[in-house]
């Protein structure tokens, strides 16, 4: 039997993160993605949800009541798992593997269906909302990551935001124009490119 936290007001109790819950949540949520990508956010339907994620359509309900939520999670998670920026204490090569990694996760059928699905469905609120919470995340994790090297030297103090999008911004551009492969190669240019930027222009 899965543990879990009681409370004091008689509330239903919590599952505790790991075990079963932890594994049911992370198939619905991949399911959402993929139904995200493939149907978009107005053909989602809870049903579906289930049957691809193999589990009890309750219990889609029961951890999403609100589909907005449902939708903001299952991205986020697709984020998270899509472009991890780790600290290695070398920024430069941490960098490179952020824009690889985020490359050929863009470069999917199921992350070219979600940008696409974000640029048919313009003013749709959930799926707008989805994003903005993803990209929101995404830079707090940039952020981070900047910090701690502005902190050890490598860099000086940073627009994180405005970095993010120099970094990022190439990708796309090969990712959507389709002429040449994104290689480790390009990524070391454009991550030499940005970082030499930086720091001829501080004062």
């Amino acid at each position: 039997m899965e543990a879990t936290e009681t409370t004091s007001a008689g509330a239903r109790p919590a599952a505790r993160p790991g075990g079963r819950n932890a594994r049911v949540r992370s198939q619905i949520l991949a399911a959402t993605t993929e139904l995200v990508a493939r149907n978009g956010v107005a053909g989602l339907r809870y049903e579906e949800i289930a049957e691809l994620a193999g589990v009890n359509k309750n219990s889609v309900y029961r951890n999403w009541p609100d589909r907005a939520e449902l939708v903001r999670d299952a991205l986020l998670q697709y984020a998270e798992d899509s472009a991890p920026l780790h600290d290695s204490g070398n920024l430069r090569r941490d960098l490179v593997d952020f824009l690889i990694v985020f490359s050929e996760r863009l470069s999917s059928s199921t992350g070219r269906a979600l940008m696409q699905a974000a640029v048919a469905a313009p003013g749709n609120t959930e799926l707008d909302e989805a994003v903005r919470v993803v990209y929101d995340q995404r830079l707090a994790t940039a952020r981070k990551r900047f910090d701690s090297a502005v902190d050890k030297g490598e860099i000086p103090p940073v627009d994180s935001y405005f970095l993010t999008e120099l970094l990022s911004g190439p990708v796309y551009l090969y990712i959507n124009r389709r002429r040449h492969p994104f290689t480790r190669e390009v990524a070391e240019k454009i991550v030499d490119i940005v970082l030499a930027g930086i720091h001829a222009t501080t004062p």
